[in-house]
């Protein structure tokens, strides 16, 4: 079993949900990247989503944008990205690691090249952004051959006929955006993603991850108690730019922000 399906069967066997929290790589400064990881682990994160920094980021609202701009600022670049996660699998080894972005860094860097190097570094799975499941079949085949899931996005507005399609070329988990929007909106609605998430279960075998307008302890929980996941992420990056100035600062508050988080899940248990 791969390490994104071990620690979600663990997680089940215990009745916990995980927590994945989201920062951008590179933000603010390359050198700080892997602190951050450690420290959201130590804060009870049982996956990280490390965000691989693109110009363009569509997806997102301006406080990933900014994070990007910010990653880039200091030259940041997929390799640069590989190797943080080869240097955080030297005291890290069992953290499942999601590298999420954009296509174009992985289509300049070549598919196959890119998964090798990825799976190298220790790298878990890939969740692109902008890739749909009908441009993807080209792509996850080169993934799963190096041993890297391949993880799909799902919206409100996700049919059930695209579900089945992602349920049957996905792997890892799904992750289901809360709402129509970019991520940092605060517009949560959790009947809505219990109706939703109940929905894609009907047709997904994975493990459901839920992200986008997910900001505190509260709504965390509220949204754990129908998903397997919950996704953190502009809540965490603009902490980190609210750091900016004093950024060995941030990897202590990162710590005890995931901790009320890790809090808020295992009261569901």
């Amino acid at each position: 079993m791969s390490r994104i399906a071990t620690t979600f069967e663990r997680l089940r066997a215990a009745g916990r949900k995980a927590l994945v929290p989201y920062i951008t790589a590179g933000d603010p400064h390359p050198s700080h990247t892997v602190d951050y990881m450690h420290a959201l682990v130590r804060g009870g994160a049982d996956v990280l989503e490390l965000g691989v920094p693109f110009s363009d980021p569509m997806a997102d609202g301006p406080v990933i944008q900014l994070a990007c701009e910010r990653a880039l600022r200091h030259g940041t670049s997929l390799r640069d990205v590989l190797d943080m996660v080869r240097r955080f699998r030297a005291d890290d080894p069992d953290t499942p690691v999601v590298l999420m972005g954009y296509l174009n860094p992985i289509e300049r860097f070549g598919a196959s090249a890119f998964a090798a190097a990825a799976a190298e570094a220790g790298v878990d799975a890939v969740l692109i952004v902008d890739l749909s499941v009908e441009e993807a079949p080209d792509l996850a085949p080169v993934l799963r051959e190096h041993g890297l899931d391949c993880i799909f996005l799902l919206a409100p507005t996700s049919s059930a006929a695209r579900m089945d399609a992602i349920g049957a070329l996905g792997s890892g988990y799904v992750y289901y955006v809360s709402l129509k929007g970019v991520t940092g909106s605060d517009r949560l609605d959790p009947e809505d993603v219990a109706t939703h998430v109940a929905a894609i279960r009907e047709h997904v075998s994975l493990p459901v991850a839920v992200g986008f307008g997910v900001r505190d302890a509260a709504s965390a929980q509220a949204v754990g108690r129908n998903a397997d996941g919950v996704v953190v992420g502009s809540a965490l990056v603009q902490r980190i730019a609210d750091l900016e100035a004093t950024p060995d600062r941030a990897g202590g508050e990162l710590e005890t922000t995931a901790r009320a988080l890790r809090e808020a899940l295992d009261a569901l248990a």
